[in-house]
């Protein structure tokens, strides 16, 4: 398998969350591209344990990632706080969504595993039902 690949477990778990974010009732972030939500959501907590600088850089890994799979994120970017632009929101935006925030995922579950990754969807999406009850036991903390 190609190391610069998101398994397919991971891929999934991009897509659930950009549908749950796509479908979330926010007015404020109505506007906003999915991809752009979830990158927000994941910021904080990441920026916390690595830093603006590590979020940021991990951020700019995982898109470099990305366009090699998806020609449509040629025109994203990383802004200096961490941001992500450039990405428009029309449907086949979509797709390259999914790609970013799976290499997003992949490269944390490489850093800090699995289970620290489910945990971290699970504190910053509480409402989430996108991760599966074999899943959440899986990656239990308190096992």
């Amino acid at each position: 398998m190609n190391r610069n690949i998101p398994s397919p477990k991971i891929r999934a778990l991009a897509q659930r969350l950009l549908a749950y974010e796509d479908s979330a009732a926010n007015p404020s972030a109505a506007h906003m591209p999915a991809v752009f939500c979830v990158s927000e959501k994941l910021r904080h907590p990441l920026s916390t344990l690595a830093g603006n600088s590590g979020f940021r850089s991990l951020l700019a890994r995982a898109l470099t990632l990305a366009k090699a799979q998806n020609p449509r994120l040629a025109q994203c970017n990383v802004k200096p706080d961490g941001s992500l632009e450039g990405l428009g929101t029309e449907e086949q935006d979509a797709e390259a969504g999914v790609t970013l925030i799976a290499q997003l995922l992949e490269l944390l579950v490489t850093f800090i595993g699995e289970g620290l990754v489910m945990n971290l969807v699970l504190d910053s999406w509480p409402n989430f039902t996108g991760i599966t009850s074999t899943e959440k036991r899986d990656h239990d903390p308190t096992r």
